[in-house]
C-alpha cells in the first residue's frame, strides 16, 4: 500500500467515521432547533424575522459595495492623505 500501513489506514478510517458521526449529530441538533423555533414562533413572526435578516444582509452588501466602488475609483477615505516617503 502506498504511503501508509494498514494500521495508518484503519486509524484514518476511524477518524473519518468519527467526524461523520459528529456531522450527523450536528445536523440532527440543527433540525431539532429549527423544528422547535417553527413550533414556538407563528408563521407571521418567522416571516418578519426572515425579512429582517434579508435587510441586514442587504445593508452589509451596500456597505461593501460602497467601499469597493471607492477602492476602484482610487479614492482615499475622508480625513486622510497620502504622503510619499523617500
Amino acid at each position: 500500500m502506498p504511503d501508509g500501513t494498514t494500521a495508518d489506514l484503519q486509524a484514518r478510517i476511524a477518524e473519518l467515521e468519527e467526524r461523520l458521526k459528529d456531522l450527523e449529530r450536528r445536523e440532527r441538533d440543527e433540525r431539532r432547533v429549527h423544528d422547535l423555533l417553527r413550533d414556538i414562533f407563528p408563521h407571521e413572526v418567522r416571516s418578519h424575522l426572515k425579512a429582517a435578516q434579508r435587510e441586514q444582509l442587504m445593508a452589509a452588501r451596500s456597505f461593501l459595495d460602497h467601499w469597493i466602488d471607492r477602492l476602484e475609483k482610487g479614492e482615499t477615505p475622508h480625513g486622510r492623505e497620502s504622503i510619499t516617503v523617500d
